[in-house]
C-alpha cells in the first residue's frame, strides 16, 4: 500500500482504520489483536483515535489488545486526539462539555492517553476542534514539551479552517503534519473553501473523517444522496470496482492533496474491500460526474 511521508521519519498508510467504534464492536481483547493484525496485513498501519471515543473507553480497549503482543507496536503509527471534555461517568470530575486546550490539558490528555494505549509514544497528537478560547503560546508549550520528552513524535489538527491553522502554526517550532477533516463526495465544503488547497500549499496531507458521509451515500433519501447512488453505482460498473464504496474511496484518492480516508469499520472484509480501492482509477470525467452529482449541477 502507498505510504503517505509526514516527515523524514514519519509515514502513514494510504488508507487509516478509524477506532472511534471500537467499543461498539464489543470485541474481546484477542478479537481486537487479530483485528488490527488482519489490518496490519492488509496494509493499513495508522490508526486513529481521540480521548473522547466510546466516552473515554475505546483508547483503553486498543491498548488492552497491544498488551497481549506488545512487539507489534513497533508496526503501526497510533494518532489520538485531545481538546474536547465531555461529561461521562468515566470522567466524573468533568461538569460540562466544552474545549480545554490548555497546556495543563493537553498534557496531562497525552500521558493518560499513553498510559491508556499502552505505549511510550504517541506518532501524531492533534487538537480535535477549534477552541475559540485557545492560547496558542501555551498549545505551543504543550506541544514542545511533549516532543521533548519522547512522548509524541509530531502535531497536528483536526477540523480547522485556514485562518485557525494559520495562527497556531505561528506560534509552533514545528511543522503541523496534518488536518483530520470531514470530506467526502457527499461533503464538499472543505473542497469549496480552499481547506484542501490550504492543505496542498502547506504540503499538509490531509486526513479524511466520514469518507462515505456516515452511510448516506447508501441510504441517505434526500436527492443529493440518491443522485450520488446512481453516478457511483454507474461508474462502479464501468471501472470494475466490487462495491460502490470503492468508487466513492476512489474518488478521495484522485485528489492531489493525497487524502487519507478513515475506515471505521471493524469489519476485516470491509477494511480489505476499501483498502482496493487503491487500484481504481477514476478518469477526469469520471471524478466530476461524481462532483455535478453532489453539487446537484455542473461546474460554471
Amino acid at each position: 500500500m502507498e505510504r503517505i511521508q509526514l516527515t523524514e521519519d514519519l509515514s502513514f498508510s494510504r488508507f487509516v482504520h478509524g477506532l472511534w467504534r471500537l467499543s461498539d464492536w464489543n470485541y474481546t481483547k484477542q478479537e481486537t489483536l487479530s483485528l488490527i493484525n488482519e489490518a496490519i496485513e492488509t496494509g493499513i498501519t495508522t490508526f486513529d483515535h481521540a480521548d473522547i471515543y466510546g466516552s473515554y473507553t475505546c483508547e483503553e480497549r486498543f491498548g488492552e489488545a497491544l498488551a497481549l503482543m506488545p512487539s507489534i507496536r513497533e508496526k503501526m503509527e497510533i494518532v489520538t486526539k485531545c481538546g474536547i471534555v465531555l461529561e461521562s461517568e468515566n470522567r466524573p470530575e468533568h461538569r460540562s462539555h466544552h474545549y480545554n486546550t490548555s497546556k495543563k490539558h493537553i498534557i496531562q490528555s497525552a500521558e493518560r492517553s499513553l498510559a491508556n494505549l499502552h505505549t511510550d509514544y504517541i506518532d501524531v497528537l492533534l487538537i480535535h476542534r477549534p477552541d475559540p478560547m485557545m492560547d496558542p503560546s501555551e498549545v505551543a508549550e504543550a506541544f514542545s514539551q511533549l516532543k521533548k520528552e519522547g512522548k509524541v513524535r509530531a502535531f497536528g489538527v483536526s477540523n480547522f479552517k485556514e485562518h485557525q491553522l494559520s495562527m497556531l502554526q505561528s506560534y509552533l517550532d514545528e511543522k503541523l503534519v496534518t488536518n483530520q477533516i470531514e470530506v467526502s463526495p457527499y461533503e464538499l465544503e472543505n473542497i469549496h473553501d480552499g481547506t484542501l488547497n490550504v492543505c496542498l500549499r502547506e504540503r499538509i496531507a490531509p486526513m479524511a473523517w466520514s469518507p462515505l458521509a456516515g452511510g448516506k451515500l447508501f441510504t441517505g433519501e434526500d436527492d443529493k444522496s440518491i443522485r450520488l447512488r446512481e453516478s457511483l453505482t454507474k461508474i462502479q460498473h464501468e471501472t470494475g470496482a466490487a462495491s460502490m464504496d470503492q468508487v466513492a474511496y476512489a474518488w478521495l484518492l484522485k485528489h492531489p492533496a493525497k487524502i487519507m480516508p478513515i475506515i471505521g469499520s471493524g469489519n476485516i472484509e470491509r477494511i480489505q474491500g476499501a483498502a482496493a480501492a487503491a487500484e481504481i482509477e477514476l478518469s477526469l470525467d469520471q471524478w466530476f460526474e461524481i462532483l455535478h452529482s453532489s453539487m446537484g449541477h455542473e461546474i460554471p
